[in-house]
Order: structure tokens, then sequence, then C-alpha cells
């Protein structure tokens, strides 16, 4: 059996398969005390089956996501060392940003020192804006560690309590600006994700589950519950690919489709051509900025269900921000869900309140509350349709995405959007209609996330740095180092390298895997030049077991559209 868990910024989901099969779901509200929210969702799923047989379970979560998208997060300051190159007012465009001095080359060398006095002042400015977060980015600081340590050092020294984060250990990439933005996520989200965490593991414990854990990353594949906060980065967009590999759970192979996760505080978007998710080339992108997380293409909209709707003169603002369950059920500002449930587009809350919550607008502006109610409900569908067509633009220009579109031989639209989550059934047929598509909401629609989760390959990844003037090469996973022996090692060599490696560290968790499905995360190759000559090669190669689902969930048969 597999367990699936999805914790919302709204609704927390569990789901028990078991020979592809739903046998148990639950849809619990997430509460503050998220340990209460998981215990009952397990406990519901759980009740009437035996503990022991469960083989694996997979968490994935949207709070990270609903933190990041409602802008619900501790500030952090950066202090870059940029070096030469770009002038420093290129850096400089963020408030939260602090110039310093010093320099790595792109082999490692230090070619300019750090000035203490800098950091020292630097880090009293910080401190006098009561900041106790600090990223610490060097341009070529996976060649050359040393001065981001330093940094460390003097700021742990000064400020023993303070949470630092080090760009070499968020990212292993040379690419600056988005080591440096992955970096700042990364400390933004340590602690809220350490606690939920901590959550999981308490709630597994209290049932005495011994199954293995995993965690859903944002490319559709799994860390182990164990390690991964190491990485909480990579879970940002962990609820929009749980919604994604729910959609292909739950559809027949070989469909086209926009996926539309519409929850209670954001709207997941995201794309399956021929049946496989599209993974995004460029990085996951966040706050407008691209970075170092592998990750599915896919958005969150800050739209849900229970986003917070305000009068601004006559127009109706639909807020970025979600400040508790609808006034239908309850919460204290009116929101879509309201809408929804006036015009009897879902069942959920209290008819006379949400008639309450469309009156509150509609008496500032002279409107009958169906009215209201109807021009709530267009304005979300208006905004959620012209994300998804900034999201095809953004789409085409994927490498995956011409390929296919190569294949078929003439640019073809997605035939369905797929509506998943509490509000699909409410506006997933009008977001159709204004695509051109066909609208599908599938079975289980409600707890698609979790099946995402539940099936959801174990994915193991493995990093290898080879240095040929050094003569040997680590694999980052074990701490392991070994010297190169063949004086003709080249990037196939360190490829294969790395697949070896990955197959054996793969063997000793239970995992077997086809050399030939293994999938390359990144590869990076730099020469190094001494006296007008090459005198060795860096390479930086991630490989990971194949992402993907298990199998699909029900009769897997033919869409009736």
């Amino acid at each position: 059996m597999y367990v699936g868990v999805d914790v919302g910024g709204t609704y927390t989901d569990a789901v028990l398969l078991k020979n592809n099969r739903v046998r148990a779901m639950a849809k619990i509200p997430t509460r503050e005390n998220l340990l209460s929210s998981l215990l009952e969702s397990i406990d519901t799923i759980l009740k009437d089956a035996d503990k022991k047989e469960i083989k694996r379970i997979v968490f994935s979560t949207t709070i990270i996501t609903n933190m990041i998208a409602g802008h619900k997060y501790d500030q952090v300051e950066l202090l870059l060392i940029p070096g030469p190159g770009l002038t420093h007012d290129y850096y400089k465009i963020k408030p939260y940003v602090h110039i310093i001095s010093g320099a790595v080359d792109y082999r490692g060398r230090v070619t300019a020192r750090l000035d203490k006095q800098e950091i020292d002042a630097a880090l009293s400015k910080i401190a006098a804006g009561g900041c106790n977060k600090v990223g610490v980015i060097g341009k070529f600081s996976p060649r050359n560690t040393s001065q981001e340590k330093r940094v460390e050092a003097i700021i742990k020294e000064k400020y023993p309590d303070w949470q630092v984060e080090l760009g070499s250990r968020v990212g292993g990439k040379l690419n600056f600006p988005r080591r440096a933005e992955t970096t700042y996520l990364t400390c933004a989200t340590r602690q809220p994700y350490r606690a939920f965490l901590d959550s999981v593991q308490q709630a597994l414990a209290e049932r005495e589950i011994n199954a293995d854990v995993f965690i859903l990353k944002a490319d559709g594949g799994t860390l182990p519950l164990k390690g991964s906060e190491e990485l909480p980065v990579e879970t940002i967009f962990s609820g929009p690919a749980a919604s994604t590999l729910g959609v292909q759970a739950l559809t027949p192979p070989g469909e086209t489709s926009v996926v539309v996760d519409i929850g209670g505080t954001t709207t997941d978007l995201a794309l399956i051509l021929s049946g496989k998710p599209l993974l995004s080339a460029k990085g996951a992108r966040v706050r407008d900025q691209l970075t170092q997380v592998r990750a599915l293409a896919v958005k969150s909209v800050p739209v849900g269900g229970d986003s917070v709707l305000e009068l601004d003169g006559n127009k109706i603002i639909i807020r970025s921000e979600r400040q508790g369950q609808a006034y239908c059920l309850g919460g204290p500002v009116p929101t879509p869900t309201d809408a929804l449930r006036v015009l009897g587009l879902t069942s959920l809350g209290d008819q006379d309140r949400a008639a309450e919550a469309m009156g509150i607008l509609g008496k500032a502006l002279g409107r009958e509350i169906k009215d209201i109610a109807a021009r709530v409900i267009d304005q979300v569908v208006e905004n959620i349709s012209a994300e998804i067509e900034k999201m095809f633009w953004e789409w085409e220009q994927e490498p995956a995405y011409r390929v296919w579109e190569v294949l078929h031989k003439h640019k073809e639209k997605p035939r369905l959007v797929v509506g998943v989550g509490g509000g699909a059934a409410g506006f997933v047929n009008k977001v159709a209609d204004r695509l051109g598509c066909s609208p599908y909401i599938p079975q289980y629609a409600a707890v698609a996330n979790a099946i995402g989760a539940a099936v959801a390959r174990p994915t193991m990844q493995v990093s290898l740095r080879a240095d040929t003037e050094q003569g040997y090469y680590i694999i980052q996973e074990e701490g392991q180092q070994e010297k190169i022996k063949d004086r003709n090692f080249n990037e196939r060599m360190a490829l294969d390298l790395a697949k070896e490696s990955l197959i054996k560290r793969a063997a000793k968790y239970g995992l077997e895997v086809d050399p030939d499905e293994i999938e390359v995360a990144s590869q990076e190759v730099f020469n190094m030049i001494r006296d007008w000559h090459t005198s060795g090669r860096l390479f930086d190669v991630t490989v990971q077991t194949p992402r993907g689902i298990t199998g699909r969930v029900g009769d897997g048969g033919d869409i009736d559209v």
C-alpha cells in the first residue's frame, strides 16, 4: 500500500492506494497546529488498514509556495562577493543586497582579499535593521568556498544566533544571480520547512509507522525525509508538482492537457505533453527570478478560493493573500468561494453567510447579490485565463516543447483543461471555454495532489565533480574522493562515472536502475588555462534516477468530453 499526503495552505489531503485503486481518502482543514491536521488525515485513511502493509509514504506541501506567493516570510539580507566583471550597481537593485570586496576566479583561485572592516560595517547595518537571516554568495564559490566560509565565521563570532546560508552549499552551479536567488529563498524557508518536517516526523512516530518516507521535489522526483532539511528550496513547487503527477495518474496515457489546480490560497498551472509533464530547462522561476531549483514548468498564481475580496472604488480587487477560510465557512472576509456558493457552484459552507459576504460588496456598489457573485467569478476566471495565456508563451520556449511540436509536425493546442483542487468545479468550465479547450474534472479531483504524491516514483541523485589538473573526482552525496586513473579522462567518462555511482548508491536503498533511463540533471565543463595552454578540465555532472509515476489510478478509461 502507498500513502500520499499533500499539506496545503487551506486543506491537508491524504489518500491510501492499493493496487492503483483509492482505498481511502481524507480532506482535513490545515490548522495552525499542523501536527493535528496531519494526524487527523492519516488516522482517517488508515482507520481500517494494516499499517505494516504500508510500503511508502510521500508528502508534498504548498506551504512554502503559498508563503512565497503571499510574501509571508521574514526579512533576509544578502552579502554578495561578485568580484570583477559587471558593475556592482547591477547587483544593488534590491535593498537587501550588500556588496563586499573579495574575489575567486573560475578556477577557484583567490584573486582579491576580503575586507573585514567592510564586512563589519555591512553586518552592523543589517543588525540595525533588525534582520537575523543572512545569505553569503560568492560568484565562483563552488570552485573555492574559503571566502564564503570566512564571512560566515565572522558573522557567527559577532552574531551567533543568526541564521547563515552559503551559496556554495545551496547550489553547485555557476550562474551567480540564480544561486543568489536560490540562497535567498533557502534562508527564507529554512525555519518553516524545519517546522513542517518536525510535524511529519512526530505524526509518523505517534502512529508507529515505519514505512519509507519521502518528500516530493519541484521536478516530480523525491527526496528521503531524512536529509531533506538541507534542501528546503527543492520543495518550493512541491504542491504544483503533486497536482501535475496527480493529473497524469488520473487521465489516460498520451493526453495533452493544461493542469489547473485551484486551491484556497493559490492556483497552480502546469502543462502535460502527450502524457508527460513539461520540465523547465532553466529552473524554477520565483518572484520573477530564475533559481537553480530543477522544476516542472509550473507557475503558482496568487488567486484561490479563499483570496480576499476588497473594493477599490467601483472595482473588486482580488488580493494575493488569505485571511482564513471563506466567509461562508466562518471566515472574516468575502472570498471567491462565497461567490461560488451563492451561484450554486459549490456546496461548501452556509448559503446565508455566502449571501451576506456578497451583500457586503453589493451594497457599496448598488448591485444584486447574484450579480456581484457572477462578477467575482468572471474576474477570477479572467485572471487565471490570462496567466495561462502568459504561460503558453513561456511553455513554447522550452526545448522539450519544441521537440514535441516538431514530432507533431504542426502547432497543436492542448485538448483538455484538467481541473483539480477544491475550486475546480466552479471555475474550470469557464476557463476552458476562454481558452477554446474542453474542460475535464477527473474522479478524485479534490485530492489529486495527494494522489500525485502517492504515485511519485522514488528518485535518487548523484553529483560528481572531477578536476583533471588535480587528478581527482568527488561524489558529493557519498563524501567520496578518488583519484582519476585515466590521463585522457573526458566528458563522456565523467558522465559514465556519475551514472555508475548512481546505480551503486541506488542499490543500497533497494532501487533498481536501468542505465538507459538515467536523467542528466546538469552537465558543465570548464577548461583551465596556464601559459596559454589547457592544463586541465573541471567536470560537473548531476544525474538522477527517472522521475514519473508508478502507475495510473482507477480504470484509465477514455475521457468523455
